[in-house]
């Protein structure tokens, strides 16, 4: 009787066993389904370019594969809509069962991924979008992001223009949630460090007529100015400021985003402006150098912060799938690697904050003809502050 309940349970155990080999076999063997939803088309579409750029730059580097699955990808234009984005990140997740979400820019449209993959569980990496809400109140442990909050940079350059003595500052930005966050940011490190927020100005999203509102400038005359626009609206921008002769009486700062991937439209009006960003041109990090050589020699192009996003988005993805041999739906693994991890940047070394955030150098630069070119450190390892982050 004994034999027979000992020969049972051993015959129990090894077919435990073979299943639980044929799941992790059928598990390394699948295609690992990658959704990246991006804007290709409209005001950002060459910053969605570049993120998807960068990431299959890092994938080719593993020869096609990340944690031994081969790599397939599934595309959705998200037209920087946030009307369109539940939709959108739906058919990523249900109609085409992706294992990762990839996405996005526009900080709207993230939220409602961010929505998606906290109620789906999804893994979401976020390239781009600084909405603090990702990384604050819709925290949770299957979402990372690969950039920054929108409090970041804004925080960063407040502290530089309050340590240059600036007193009086306008701001001016889109109305929407990178807008606003970033100005938020700005107005934290600005007014404790003595300044003062004299007027803050604002347009719908997208809209660039800037006329009215730089005329308004002109009639405050602040010190200084700080600004967030990005993609084509940047370029407007710093083109519209120069126009109108503020650029030689009223100094223009700004988050990163206004001269990154823009210099070459912006041309002799972008020359000489300050901004913040967690990456800048001429850096001396040899992560960087073989970075920038190669994203050159695949893509014929030079490579911005929105590349090195969507290059780190990979690596994120990367050191996560490897401590978890692959398999997606280990998610409490997943974070625990990744939260461990130095990811080695080309923009320097940075670590994820409890809330999936990095905590990172900011930078300042400053436009040097086709370069933002680096200043020094604005703010060292700064971490975002996560309110209302419980996770």
């Amino acid at each position: 009787m004994k034999t027979t309940r000992t020969l049972f349970r051993t015959t129990l155990v090894a077919a435990a066993a073979a299943v639980l080999s044929t799941a992790a076999f059928a598990q390394a063997g699948a295609k690992l389904k990658v959704g990246l939803m991006l804007p290709y088309t409209g005001t950002f579409a060459a910053l969605g370019n570049a993120i998807e750029n960068g990431f299959k730059l890092y994938v080719t580097e593993q020869g096609g594969k990340i944690a031994g699955r081969e790599v397939e990808f599934v595309k959705v234009d998200d037209e920087s809509d946030p009307s369109k984005a539940t939709d959108n990140v739906n058919k990523l997740v249900k109609r085409d069962n992706v294992d990762v979400l990839i996405g996005t820019v526009h900080s709207g449209v993230a939220m409602a991924m961010a929505k998606v993959a906290k109620e789906s569980g999804t893994l979401l990496i976020v390239p781009n979008a600084g909405a603090d809400a990702v990384t604050g109140p819709m925290c949770a442990p299957n979402i990372f992001r690969s950039s920054f909050s929108n409090w970041q940079p804004g925080y960063a350059m407040g502290e530089v223009m309050a340590k240059k003595g600036i007193k009086k500052v306008a701001t001016i930005t889109w109305k929407y949630a990178a807008g606003d966050e970033s100005v938020k940011g700005f107005k934290e490190a600005f007014e404790k460090g003595g300044g003062t927020v004299v007027k803050e100005l604002n347009l719908p999203f997208p809209n660039v007529e800037f006329q009215a509102l730089l005329t308004d400038i002109a009639a405050t005359k602040p010190d200084a100015v700080f600004t967030f626009f990005a993609g084509g609206g940047a370029v407007k921008f710093v083109k519209d400021y120069a126009a109108a002769g503020l650029k030689k009486t009223i100094p223009l700062y700004g988050s990163g985003f206004l001269t990154d991937g823009t210099l070459d439209a912006q041309g002799a009006d972008a020359e000489g402006l300050f901004t913040a960003l967690h990456y800048a041109d001429s850096m001396e990090i040899a992560k960087d150098k073989t970075f920038r050589l190669a994203y050159a020699k695949t893509y014929k192009l030079q490579p911005d912060v929105y590349a090195v996003q969507g290059y780190d988005a990979a690596q994120i993805l990367g050191i996560g799938l490897k401590a978890v041999n692959g398999d997606t739906s280990k998610k409490a693994e997943f974070a625990k690697a990744v939260e461990a991890a130095k990811i080695d940047s080309p923009r320097g070394t940075f670590s994820l904050s409890k809330a999936h955030n990095p905590v990172q150098d900011i930078y300042l630069r400053q436009v040097v003809g086709k370069e933002n070119k680096l200043v020094g450190v604005a703010s060292k390892a700064l971490a975002d502050p996560a309110r209302g982050c419980k996770m």
